[in-house]
């Protein structure tokens, strides 16, 4: 696995936060109630680790996956475990573990998603744009092993966020995975003057 400095990953943790903000306000106007996004938790990790650090691989989810193509190919994947799911399908009246239910849930993890690829290209210059969502439900670890399987032959290093998702006084808890290729994770140093 590349090296990166201290103040790299201090820099990419930052496009994180920043990112994950601007998610917060996109969901708020969705849902037309107050949203925060905390993320306190934010690594860059070996894939292997970044596995590990995303849940019990036993324990299911529900996951929205976002691949990303432009200036750097990547992959933005949102886990949303079965109480969180619950709580966000009842916030937008629709029953959890319906059509409609997932269709609400990936269009919620569509809405993060977006938000948070916007936020990395007006802060880089960069152009990306995210494909459509996929949404799948199933357990965690076999979730990360299809997304890992897509990005292993180029990528090594997953930023991973832990983000506590707060809706009109319920907590919800969401992990929220970068993967870009290592070329995207260069060229996105790069365009902060750290490469």
């Amino acid at each position: 696995m590349p090296q990166y400095t201290d103040l790299q990953l201090d820099a990419l943790r930052e496009l994180a936060n920043i990112g994950s903000g601007n998610a917060g306000t996109a969901l708020s106007a969705m849902l037309g109630q107050p949203v925060d996004i905390s993320v306190p938790a934010a690594s860059t990790l070996p894939l292997a680790d970044a596995v590990e650090a995303a849940g019990d691989p036993e324990s299911p989810a529900t996951g929205v996956v976002l691949p990303i193509c432009g200036d750097i190919e990547a992959t933005v994947l949102l886990l949303f475990p079965p109480e969180d799911e619950r709580i966000l399908s009842t916030l937008l009246g629709v029953e959890p573990g319906t059509e409609d239910g997932c269709s609400a849930l990936g269009e919620i993890g569509n809405i993060l998603g977006c938000s948070y690829v916007n936020s990395l290209a007006e802060m880089t210059g960069l152009s990306i744009e995210p494909r459509p969502p996929v949404t799948v439900a199933d357990m965690v670890g076999a979730i990360m092993s299809s997304v890992l399987a897509v990005r292993a032959d180029s990528t090594n290093l997953a930023l991973l966020m832990d983000s506590r998702l707060m809706v009109e006084g319920q907590a919800c808890e969401l992990t929220f995975l970068l993967l870009p290729s290592l070329e995207g994770i260069d060229e996105l140093l790069g365009r902060l003057g750290l490469g």
